[in-house]
């Protein structure tokens, strides 16, 4: 027989909670109703009650139902939380998505479509139970770190070192490698062996936001203060105080944004855009970057007062191809987890394989090595990957398979002709080249074309905006 499943109730109509724990008492559910959220805060830190899930108001005494769901991810609690709102507080319920609500219903409620979503919840909470299950079980018997850092190569042990004592610090880190290296996992690491921890944790990618929206992202903005901004906007230096905030690939930042930052390390304040009122707030910034930044310094494209407030301790990682020792742990470890995500049962490498994973020069890094397992695991056909799994991604295309010598010298001249067309058109046929050559990998075509990710993207999208989205 299925266990009763629990669900921890924040109401404060108290007629609506009852009807609620009726209906759910038919479906064998039990339901533990509380008005303060401020109890049901300390009785699930606390272990008293032990929720499956839990469903929450949105307007609630004491504290809202946005707040509560921030204040249990602080706590590091991964409980489905599924929110209740009303009608017009849709943008609210958007925005409790992004704090980390699991879902959230609008009243007037309809019960049967809680249910659906109470027994989504519940799914999901004991396929995050097995996967932490798996991963540690993985872990113990492959000699991963437990905040997810792969490896004993004496290159990624030095690293480490360092990265825990950092941790006791609030100093801001630069983390400095190569694309795929893996940046935001010792960011992740850092903010987990520091006093923080209990905070949060918040990153952003600053080349993936449109540089007129970036400054609303990370400092907020009032209602009305520009076209669009409909409500208020917490920013993310807001939602990290506490905490960490960590700024991926910061030598993209644009020079007007650079000297808004300064200002917000120097000061510890931020102003909200359109507002005049400056908001203290207690950060832990880790920034990291694939460029140089003494280059982009030097080149006048980086302010050289940030740099060296950014600077104070810098961390270099290391590409995999100086942690070779690394690559079959790496390899085994995502290979179970695209078991687990894909439901297959492939126990392992053949010989062939781990010679091909050894000797492969891994330009992206683990990211790209991790790319290779998971292809090799939704395209096997066998319970054992061999080397032929890998041969699939590298072959070159048919077309230059039957080319002559000479004719390969003249690849750009074999796929776009011979006739004379207008440097504009010829510059977007040849970054498309590029972008299939380089398998759509976007980081990897702007590195190759010698452009900064953001030019890349903006002629993708001139050349086709389905492309830019892939």
């Amino acid at each position: 027989m299925e266990t009763q499943k629990t669900i921890l109730l924040i109401e404060d109509d108290l007629d609506m909670a009852e009807l609620a724990s009726a209906y759910f008492r038919q479906k064998n559910i039990l339901v533990i109703h509380l008005v303060d959220p401020m109890e049901a805060l300390q009785a699930i830190t606390t272990g008293r009650i032990k929720p499956d899930a839990i469903i929450t108001d949105l307007n609630l005494p004491l504290m809202s139902g946005l707040s509560f769901i921030k204040a249990v991810r602080a706590e590091g609690l991964q409980l489905p939380i599924i929110l209740i709102t009303v009608s017009n507080d849709v943008e609210t319920a958007v925005e409790a998505i992004s704090a980390g609500a699991y879902d959230f219903v609008v009243k007037p409620l309809h019960f049967p479509q809680l249910l659906i979503s109470a027994q989504r919840a519940f799914k999901y909470k004991s396929l995050n139970a097995e996967n932490e299950s798996l991963r540690q079980t993985i872990d113990c018997t492959k000699g991963v770190n437990p905040d997810g850092i792969i490896g004993k190569s004496e290159a990624i042990r030095k690293v480490i070192d360092l990265a825990k004592r950092v941790a006791k610090s609030s100093s801001t880190v630069s983390i400095w490698g190569e694309s795929g290296t893996g940046k935001e996992v010792f960011a992740k690491a850092i903010h987990n062996w520091s006093s923080r921890s209990k905070k949060s944790f918040v990153a952003i990618n600053c080349s993936a936001i449109p540089e007129n929206l970036l400054e609303s992202e990370l400092f907020g903005h009032a209602k009305g203060s520009f076209t669009g901004a409909l409500d208020k906007k917490i920013g993310l230096f807001e939602e990290a105080d506490g905490g960490t905030l960590f700024l991926d690939e910061i030598g993209d930042l644009n020079l007007p944004l650079q000297s808004k930052l300064l200002r917000v390390l120097q000061e510890r304040e931020i102003k909200r855009v359109g507002e005049n009122q400056s908001r203290p707030v207690d950060v832990r910034v880790i920034v990291a970057t694939h460029k140089d930044l003494r280059v982009e310094v030097q080149e006048k494209r980086f302010r050289e007062d940030l740099f060296f407030r950014l600077n104070v301790i810098p961390m270099k990682l290391p590409p995999l191809r100086d942690r070779r020792e690394d690559i079959l742990p790496l390899a085994e470890h995502f290979l179970n987890r695209y078991n687990v995500l894909n439901g297959t049962n492939i126990v392992g490498f053949k010989k062939s394989a781990k010679e091909f994973l050894l000797t492969q020069p891994w330009r992206g890094n683990v990211r790209e090595l991790e790319n290779a397992i998971e292809r090799a695991v939704v395209l096997a056909t066998t319970n054992e990957i061999d080397a032929s799994a890998f041969s699939l991604f590298d072959e070159p295309s048919l077309q230059e398979t039957f080319l002559s010598s000479e004719d390969k010298k003249n690849a750009f001249v074999f796929h776009f002709g011979e006739e004379v067309e207008p440097l504009h058109e010829l510059e977007k046929k040849y970054i498309q080249f590029v972008y299939e050559r380089k398998n759509h990998a976007k980081e990897l075509t702007a590195k190759a074309l010698g452009i900064d990710r953001k030019t890349l993207y903006r002629k993708l999208q001139e050349i086709d905006p389905a492309t830019s989205e892939k």
